[in-house]
């Protein structure tokens, strides 16, 4: 996996294909290859290269224990797009690594080309912050849950009824969560930084076209979340996908990716 000297830490990221740059910033706790099993193979296949980056804090990027911010973690995907002279690109972010897109137009819109958001907020509710907060005080307590139980955790927060309620397909998830479970204090410092977000009144002057994904099910960025971030940046457009949760790009890949490359289509 190549790397890159950012702003003064590593940055790991992956190059895949030719063709017209997409950046794929993930969310919490996930490796740039996440992206690999569905989306890669979908843009590629259409005539992108796509750059997925491992952000500040996860493996083999730097884990800079002092801490950052947002701000931080875009100035890092900014940098990553200078350095590999991508300008201007298409920018995709799901979660937290739409807060990070966010922060992206907000300081940096020159570099971006057009923008998909997947799962945002632009601010941190009640659950939002409550979900946080649980999620600091389990990984600073110490306690590592078995993996069988974070698997399952993990099945109820991310996947959608649907999925919970088809036996096999949902213990091919359990399967996957189970062997895949990571030590939450290996990402320790992203976690808390969607709480900082609440910036929907920064929005209004983001001219870059920009689609927003929200997800039917999903039960840590509800909807109407993601729809208040769709309303709230000019001419944005919105989409719902009904039938999955947090998780609706590796629930509902298919539909996601059409989604995707319809947007990035030439009008």
């Amino acid at each position: 996996m190549p790397t890159a000297r950012i702003d003064g830490i590593t940055l790991g990221f992956d190059d895949h294909g030719t063709g017209d740059p997409v950046v794929m910033v993930t969310g919490t706790g996930a490796p740039g290859r996440i992206w690999r099993t569905h989306q890669v193979p979908a843009l590629t296949a259409a005539g992108h290269r796509v750059i997925t980056v491992d952000n500040r804090g996860m493996p083999p990027s730097d884990p800079c224990p002092e801490g950052f911010t947002l701000a931080d973690m875009a100035a890092d995907t900014a940098g990553l797009i200078e350095h590999l002279d991508l300008a201007p690109c298409r920018v995709v972010g799901f979660s937290l690594g739409a807060s990070i897109v966010q922060g992206l137009l907000l300081a940096r819109p020159e570099l971006v080309r057009q923008a998909v958001l997947m799962a945002p907020t632009g601010r941190a509710d009640g659950l939002v912050s409550a979900m946080t907060a649980a999620e600091l005080d389990l990984c600073d307590s110490g306690v590592k849950l078995p993996p069988r139980y974070a698997a399952y955790v993990n099945a109820l927060q991310n996947l959608s009824p649907q999925t919970l309620n088809d036996e096999a397909t949902l213990r091919d998830w359990l399967d996957v969560f189970e062997m895949t479970a990571v030590d939450m204090s290996a990402f320790r410092g992203q976690l808390g930084l969607q709480t900082t977000v609440g910036r929907i009144g920064a929005y209004p002057p983001i001219s870059c076209p920009c689609l927003v994904i929200g997800f039917g099910d999903d039960l840590v960025i509800r909807p109407h979340l993601s729809r208040e971030v769709a309303a709230a940046i000019p001419d944005a457009a919105y989409v719902e996908i009904p039938g999955c949760g947090h998780y609706g790009y590796l629930e509902r890949p298919d539909v996601v990716n059409a989604a995707i490359l319809d947007f990035f289509a030439p009008a």
